[in-house]
């Protein structure tokens, strides 16, 4: 007889462990208990050697479906120590101080989908069905250990069908905190009208099915929903939103109505149909002109559609129910929010921002705790490219190895915000917030931060934030009343990058984004930094250009193509020349474009690959101008695409053509990559006529020689050969195998993302490991 005991860390709350423990225990015949203490859950087990043996063998092997074990400690006791165990007892939860790993909210799973439209079952349609596998986990917690009175369900008493299912071991939904059904569970309705429960959902069907659009309250926040084969429904929606172009997101009804207008390869499928079910962007098929399916407004002039199933209950029932509405098969499922707001989670906000938006509200009485919007997953290489990584994901910790002791605080970019919390090795990125512009956005970082950091039960000894002294996410960490470390944005974005794959070694940073404030007060945004967790050198950059007309640059490409052609040609007349063949702009606003050059008015010298982006694609015609972040650069690279896809070999562009910036003197400090150059011979050969699609394709395959150029001087210089690759830009999926295949060409080490976003998504994970490292050194 001996007896262990064991630990387990990991995803091992509000995902069926002790049930399972307990049955591995019978299986195996062996006595002991199991006690879930918050950070861990503990198991004594207490049999014959063999039969010990084959429990550990069933735990490692045979975990919950959803649990995610990242260790197990096992010693040996004395059974003096802890008595003889008669049975095996699940413990009521004991809280202790230690790691903390806290579930993402999980889809709901083929059993309760089963349950869902079995007419002889108890739950039938019952839009709140879930059990130990599936349901909400970090949208309703309040507190650790996850038990039913530190969650949103406490409001629900379970009724005694309910409450005996929960106590009895032998069923699917033991220990299953959010566990309901239609008697003791939440319930939905129409806001500001009579219709409860089963009439409500006829309503809400009615009203897509009509071509109308709903406001409806899912897991993590707020959806605004109408029929995505409608494309009147479609188009009002995007008049209401304002939102002419930035696709939306649709949800399909089942795998096989996305392979109606989808490519699906095996691993998006799995993704697709897992337990996480993020938004997929996924390539459309080809369709005749007269083919039904998605309407054209949904994702206009994009080559993908970005797609997912549905993973909560009542999203199950848009699609279908006993009340004989044929519904469509694609719903257009886009976040509930007033532009730049954070996703709406209550019947307040909902009432407030999103009446004007749409025909009805469809909510429920089970509050959320912390927002969740839908995580968004591009696919490069076959391998999952996260774009925003929150519900199903977040707030998984990222693990780094590094010796680190501590708890920091990152409040993250002011864009795409996410913030990070930093405990030792472990790094729990938050799910997606928004945009600080919007002041909403800000009180719900500052919420949710606090949320956080009572689940956690952290109290950060340093708060980390960007370096501009404008961002309102550096405002936020100001007011947390702790020390504050700032750190360059590319810096981080690098950092990010290395912290995901857990990276100790010095590297070549590429960082290529929008915009990012430098250490000299200008905007970068095309930096080469040589980096490790200590700090940073700037070894190159790309050329550095007037950026003019402010924030509005950011939205009208034109305006950076004129700067540029400028700063070319160095003459007036000459560039108001090319400007009118190129047709930029109005000869009015040309001339204003240059005085503002001349005198340097609302203008600003700045690095940003983001801009140079925005600036080909209007000079080759594409787009002049952006209607939502990166519509000019993306429509370059699908252009770019279709020239790759059609076309296989290219004239290359006449090398060592002699240009003025050839002849210019780098600045002392850095190496610049020739992007003058390379505009220089854009111009020339799209008023020569040369098609857009080719001369798009040939910039991203010159810019990234000229990025792995740049990597091979300061490998010669440093004898660093590691690259990351992070920043928006490398989103663009053809940019990003360029640089990378060029790299590998010349045997460096790429660093790229896979689940942290490679934008300002990821940024607070890479100002958290710097304030982690900040903190051993005693700064």
């Amino acid at each position: 007889m001996i007896t262990k005991k064991i630990r387990v860390y990991g995803i091992v709350q509000g995902v069926g462990f002790r049930p399972t423990v307990s049955r591995h225990a019978a299986a195996a015949g062996i006595t002991g208990s199991v006690c879930n203490k918050g950070p861990y859950v503990e198991i004594f087990a207490q049999g014959e050697e063999k039969c010990v043996k084959d429990f550990l063998e069933r735990l490692e092997k045979q975990p919950p479906k959803r649990a995610a074990i990242l260790k197990i400690n096992t010693e040996d006791v004395k059974e003096e120590e802890y008595g003889k165990f008669n049975d095996f007892q699940i413990i009521e939860s004991e809280k202790t101080k230690g790691e903390i790993f806290v579930s993402p909210d999980i889809a709901i799973c083929e059993e309760c989908k089963k349950e869902l439209y079995d007419p002889k079952d108890r739950r039938y349609l019952h839009p709140f069905i879930n059990c130990t596998c599936c349901g909400p986990r970090l949208t309703i917690l309040d507190a650790l250990p996850y038990d039913r009175e530190r969650t949103s369900m406490k409001e629900f008493p379970m009724c005694p069908d309910c409450a005996s299912e929960y106590e009895d071991p032998a069923t699917r939904r033991y220990d299953a905190q959010p566990v309901c059904c239609n008697d003791c569970g939440p319930e939905v309705y129409l806001t500001g009208r009579e219709e409860r429960g089963r009439a409500a959902i006829i309503a809400t069907r009615k009203m897509i099915h009509d071509g109308g659009i709903v406001a409806i309250k899912g897991i993590g926040g707020f959806h605004l929903c109408c029929d995505a084969t409608n494309e009147e429904a479609v188009q009002r929606l995007r008049t209401l939103k304002n939102r002419p172009a930035k696709p939306f997101a649709v949800m399909a009804r089942d795998v096989e109505a996305v392979k109606q207008e989808c490519l699906v390869n095996e691993v998006q499928e799995e993704i697709l149909d897992g337990h996480q079910k993020p938004i997929l962007l996924l390539e459309k098929r080809k369709k005749s002109a007269d083919s039904t399916g998605l309407c054209k407004s949904v994702a206009p002039g994009n080559p993908k559609v970005g797609i997912m199933l549905p993973y909560a209950p009542v999203q199950m029932l848009l699609f279908r129910y006993d009340d004989g509405i044929q519904m469509p098969d694609y719903l257009v499922m886009t976040s509930g929010n007033a532009s730049g707001a954070p996703i709406c989670r209550d019947d307040k906000e909902a009432v407030e921002e999103l009446s004007q938006l749409c025909d009805l509200i469809l909510s429920h009485d089970r509050k959320i705790r912390i927002r969740a919007d839908d995580s968004v997953m591009d696919f490069y290489k076959g391998e999952p490219y996260m774009i925003r990584r929150s519900r199903g994901y977040a707030p998984l910790p990222t693990m780094v190895t590094m010796p680190w002791k501590g708890q920091v605080l990152a409040a993250g970019g002011e864009l795409k915000n996410t913030f990070c919390i930093g405990v030792d090795g472990r790094f729990y990125l938050s799910p997606y917030v928004g945009d600080l512009e919007d002041l909403r956005t800000v009180k719900a970082l500052q919420e949710t931060i606090h949320r956080f950091e009572t689940l956690l039960e952290v109290e950060p000894e340093v708060a980390a934030c960007d370096l501009h002294p404008k961002y309102n996410s550096t405002v936020v960490a100001e007011e947390l009343g702790l020390p504050v470390v700032k750190i360059q944005h590319h810096y981080a974005h690098i950092l990010s990058c290395m912290a995901e794959h857990d990276w100790k070694e010095q590297v070549i940073g590429v960082a290529f984004d929008g915009t990012g404030y430098g250490t000299d007060g200008t905007i970068w945004g095309g930096e080469l930094l040589l980096a490790d967790y200590h700090g940073f050198e700037r070894m190159g950059s790309i050329e550095p250009f007037l950026q003019i007309g402010g924030d509005i640059s950011a939205k009208e490409g034109w305006r950076i193509a004129v700067s540029l052609i400028y700063q070319q040609t160095q003459d007036k007349e000459q560039t108001m020349e090319i400007v009118k063949k190129l047709n930029l702009c109005s000869e009015p606003e040309c001339k204003v474009i240059l005085a503002m050059a001349d005198r340097k008015m609302n203008a600003v010298l700045s690095t940003s690959a983001g801009r140079l982006f925005d600036a080909v694609s209007a000079i080759l015609g594409i787009r002049t101008k952006s209607t939502f972040e990166g519509e000019a650069s993306m429509a370059l690279e699908f252009a770019a695409e279709t020239y790759e896809k059609e076309i296989w070999e290219i004239d290359e562009p006449a090398d060592g053509e002699s240009t003025p910036d050839e002849e210019k003197k780098e600045p002392e400090d850095r190496m610049i990559m020739k992007t003058g150059s390379l505009i220089k011979y854009l111009t020339e050969k799209k008023t020569e006529g040369i098609q857009a699609e080719k001369l798009a394709y040939i910039f991203h395959q010159k810019l990234a020689d000229l990025i792995t150029d740049g990597c091979r001087k300061i490998r010669k210089k440093t004898k660093c050969n590691c690259v990351a690759l992070s920043g928006g830009v490398f989103q663009n999926r053809l940019l990003l195998r360029m640089v990378e295949e060029g790299l590998e060409k010349e045997h460096f080490t790429v660093l790229r993302h896979h689940l942290i976003p490679a934008n300002d998504g990821g940024i607070a994970l890479g100002q958290a490991a710097y304030a982690m490292q900040y903190i051993q050194e005693g700064k």
